[in-house]
């Protein structure tokens, strides 16, 4: 050590002493204006920079062979694993329900009663309102009288037949006569039924449209109700046309409602088999159980698609890969092993799919393997590097 002040010591003047004559010969070339001369000293000063530097080379090598008090450079380190790797495809859909739909009226008349609220459970076939149907009640109160009659007047040509009395048009003549009648009949109570606005499906009335006393028509401008299950909800997504292979009916998908705070998860119930030309991507329609009733239609969600799972794959921070001039990407594996210390040994690895700030790594290293984290971007290819106790 102590050669090695004396040499620093012996340097240091000679670089004082050549930088404070450079400095006054600089300032008097300047000043002189001598081209020639100007050249001549700055190559002079060239060749001792060269000389310079080869001295502090040699300096440095013997600091590095007689200090004994040097440290390496400090890292911690990972083993690498085999783990459980669930890769998510991340999208926006809306909530929508094939059940959501405005009740038109079949007949025109006026909305004689209406027998429901907004956000009454309704069950299917249950009657919503009643338009008046302009006498026709009575029509069909007084043909089911006829109707009556006609019947019993076949059913006793028909027991008069069968005892070989009468003549067969008179039977024939009864028999067409009460089946035109029933006929009839059923014609206008199919008729008259259209006057009653009923459920469609189970679910629950949205909006009641129009008041009773309202004049309504078939067609656009008069609905009448709008009701809505809730039960069977889904969600729409636009899938990329990339991962048409990897994300197929049944795959899990994890939802969140930021609004309400919710997550569920569920399974795709079906995907579409049409790439839309305009954006590259196909639909996919994911169910939401929906019990609580809380879920509504065109509600945003956020949707977590699992399109890539491995049992086996080596995991990484990604903030320890680094990239050299080729492009490459590598890690430090640490090798030789002895006590806390080790040696940093570069090694080329290519990555996969990424979640999070974790990164998979497909080739360069496997499970067992030892590397740098913390540190991992400071030190040098086949340093001898420190191992920090946890």
């Amino acid at each position: 050590m102590k050669n090695i002040f004396i040499i620093a010591s012996i340097f240091s003047i000679f670089m004082a002493s050549c930088s404070k004559e450079k400095e006054t010969s600089t300032e008097d070339l300047i000043a002189s204006k001598n081209l020639k001369q100007i050249r001549t000293v700055k190559s002079e000063l060239e060749k001792q920079k060269i000389e310079i530097s080869k001295k502090i080379k040699l300096l440095n090598s013997v600091i590095e062979k007689l200090d004994t008090l040097k440290r390496n450079p400090l890292v911690t380190s990972m083993t690498l694993k085999n783990e459980v790797f669930v890769h998510y495809l991340e999208l926006q859909g809306n909530v929508k329900t094939k059940q959501n739909v405005l009740i038109y009226p079949e007949m025109a008349g006026i909305l004689a009663s209406v027998f429901v609220k907004e956000g009454q459970l309704v069950s299917k076939g249950d009657v919503l309102a009643v338009i008046d149907d302009g006498g026709m009640a009575q029509q069909v109160a007084q043909l089911e009288v006829t109707t009556a009659l006609a019947k019993t007047t076949y059913e006793r040509q028909q027991r008069l037949w069968d005892q070989k009395i009468g003549s067969e048009i008179q039977f024939l003549q009864s028999k067409t006569n009460y089946e035109a009648q029933k006929n009839n009949l059923a014609q206008l109570k199919k008729q008259q039924a259209k006057f009653k606005i009923t459920a469609p499906f189970d679910g629950v009335i949205d909006d009641v449209i129009k008041d009773q006393g309202t004049i309504v028509a078939p067609g656009l401008g008069s609905e009448v109700f709008r009701i809505i299950n809730l039960d069977q909800m889904y969600i729409e997504a636009d899938i990329p046309e990339s991962y048409v292979t990897s994300i197929t009916k049944g795959k899990e998908v994890q939802v969140l409602f930021p609004i309400l705070n919710k997550t569920i998860t569920t399974k795709i119930r079906q995907t579409g088999n049409f790439i839309n030309p305009t954006n590259r991507t196909f639909k996919a329609e994911i169910s939401v159980p929906n019990k609580d009733q809380k879920i509504k239609p065109n509600l945003t969600a956020k949707l977590k698609i699992n399109d890539y799972t491995n049992s086996s794959a080596v995991m990484i921070p990604q903030s320890i890969i680094s990239e050299n001039a080729l492009g490459n990407q590598y890690v430090y594996v640490i090798k030789k092993m002895k006590g806390n210390y080790g040696v940093a040994n570069q090694v080329i690895i290519t990555t996969g799919k990424t979640q999070g700030d974790q990164i998979q790594i497909l080739t360069g290293v496997s499970a067992g393997d030892m590397l740098i984290v913390e540190g991992a971007r400071s030190v040098k290819n086949g340093q001898r590097i420190e191992i920090a106790k946890s």
